[in-house]
């Protein structure tokens, strides 16, 4: 890849949308996971076609879009059917992700990626930022967040990498248990960093 590729992640609720948000603020074009996960499964595409030939048409909504909770109910009682559909999506997504950061025009660019260790993605990274919180206060903002209980957000955290693995995997770490200039700050001083690292620092511009 010609591009330099910072991995943003961390667990549920660690605040990687504020801190991917920091940086886009900065100029620096993002490749969000997530996104592009529901964009390889819209209407019309090859991922959603694959999975309705897999499931039936009743994993539809009546719009024509994939039913999310359905599809997570089938795929949650059957590990080998979640096991096909990561088989069939993950390369998908890989793809479209790289594609995109082919196609930004930033000096660097920051690959959104809640699982980053777990789905083997740091391997099309140069850094890994992990941004890091206690797991009271992830129960705790996620609770809150999203309006779910405590035990749902534990499991979501155990499912996940440990944090003491995230934390020994990490390039970079930035501490998001304080206040928002104090975050800012972080992600100033390693915006700079990574446009040296890039080989286009701006800083003295």
């Amino acid at each position: 890849m010609s591009k330099f590729v910072v991995g943003l992640t961390g667990g549920i609720g660690s605040g990687k949308t504020t801190v991917a948000n920091l940086f886009a603020a900065e100029g620096v074009a993002l490749v969000d996971a997530d996104i592009v996960a529901r964009e390889v499964v819209a209407p019309g595409s090859k991922g959603l076609e694959a999975i309705v030939t897999h499931f039936g048409a009743e994993i539809l909504t009546p719009e024509g879009e994939l039913d999310r909770a359905k599809l997570r109910q089938r795929i949650f009682s059957h590990p080998e059917e979640r096991e096909w559909l990561n088989q069939r999506l993950h390369p998908m997504i890989r793809q479209e992700m790289l594609a995109q950061v082919e196609k930004a025009t930033s000096a660097y660019v920051i690959m959104v990626v809640p699982l980053l260790f777990e789905n083997g993605l740091d391997s099309l990274v140069n850094r890994t930022l992990v941004v890091d919180i206690s797991p009271e206060l992830q129960v705790n903002r996620t609770v809150k967040r999203d309006n779910v209980d405590a035990s749902q957000v534990n499991n979501i955290i155990s499912s996940q990498c440990s944090r003491s693995e995230k934390l020994a995997r990490a390039d970079d770490i930035i501490d998001n248990q304080g206040e928002i200039s104090t975050l800012k700050r972080e992600v100033l001083a390693l915006h700079q960093r990574y446009l040296q690292l890039s080989g286009t620092d701006n800083a003295h511009d």
